[in-house]
């Protein structure tokens, strides 16, 4: 397989737990089908429910036709702003792989990481509802879907508290205070 950028041959490597193709010229990564939302996931676990739109609406995909074809099935990639992280992504319609160039797989899970930071509560309390949902409906597995809801749940509770010091601060005086421990 060759670098749909510079042409420069491509090598098995792993990235995150993943094995993906990097060309060795430019640096730039090929995943194939769903190897870039594991990926994701490995590097950031808080980040799992945060899951871009190509992965759960496919058959909707719309993007700006490049010049570039897909090293793994030959179709046109198109370019795609990768959820709210600004970074163009190259992907590919037909075969669902995944060009980026290199760097920008840290900004990616450099992006998602200070989402997770910067959400409001009532966010949050948006996206709770949304994984419960999709613990019964979701794309992925009823196992990953529930990792999502609790991952969601969990830092909801943190930025709940991180909103609200005064409840936070009862919460730690009631913990302190209980004979059980």
């Amino acid at each position: 397989m060759n670098c749909p950028k510079c042409r420069g041959s491509l090598i098995r490597r792993e990235l995150e737990s993943v094995v993906v193709d990097e060309c060795q010229g430019c640096r730039g990564i090929w995943f194939d089908r769903d190897e870039l939302r594991r990926a994701k996931h490995a590097a950031e676990p808080d980040a799992n429910w945060l899951d871009f739109k190509v992965w759960k609406e496919s058959e909707r995909l719309v993007g700006t036709p490049t010049s570039i074809d897909c090293p793994g099935c030959g179709s046109r990639l198109i370019a795609l702003t990768y959820d709210s992280t600004g970074v163009e992504i190259d992907h590919c319609a037909e075969c669902q792989g995944t060009w980026l160039d290199k760097g920008e797989f840290d900004k990616i899970v450099e992006a998602l990481s200070s989402e997770i930071i910067k959400k409001p509560a009532p966010a949050y309390i948006r996206a709770v509802l949304e994984e419960a949902a999709e613990v019964l409906t979701g794309p992925e597995s009823l196992l990953s879907e529930w990792r999502d809801f609790k991952t969601v749940l969990r830092l909801m509770q943190y930025r709940l508290l991180a909103e609200n010091p005064k409840a936070a601060s009862i919460i730690g005086e009631i913990q302190r205070s209980s004979p059980i421990r």
